[in-house]
This record gives C-alpha cells, structure tokens and sequence, in this order.
C-alpha cells in the first residue's frame, strides 16, 4: 500500500507567518504559525474536501516540506 504525501503551504503576512500541512487523502493536518519572537503555534485541524480551493484563494503558495519539518521540530 503506497503511503500518502502530503502537501505544504506557506503564506506570509506582514509580521508573521502561517504554514499548513495538508493530507490529500482524509484532508487533515497541521497549520503553524510563526510569531515575530520566534515563538510557533501548532494546531491539528480537520479541513474538507475545499481545502485546496481555500488555500488558493487566500495567497497561499507551496513550500518546501523541508522548511515546514524544520520549524514542526521546533514548536
């Protein structure tokens, strides 16, 4: 059974920024949130099945899994 990839999304705003983590198959995740001290925010979310249309429409872009892995390991 092939494993399911997730799929990463990063908006920045004018003094932090948010990042999520979308998983295509069952559409939950994970959304952080970059504060200008440093400080991440973590949230487990539950989206639906708009959850891509949603990105798109508020100027989310894709990101690197990477960048998103790193700060997940500091929250």
């Amino acid at each position: 059974m092939a494993k399911t990839i997730s799929q990463y999304f990063k908006r920045i705003f004018d003094d932090y920024q948010v990042l999520v983590m979308v998983n295509p198959e069952d559409f939950s995740g994970t959304e952080l949130i970059v504060h200008p001290d440093g400080k991440i925010e973590k949230t487990e979310m539950e989206f639906d099945e708009e959850i891509f249309e949603d990105l798109a429409e508020d100027e989310f872009q894709p990101c690197s899994p990477l960048e998103f892995q790193l700060l997940l390991a500091k929250s």
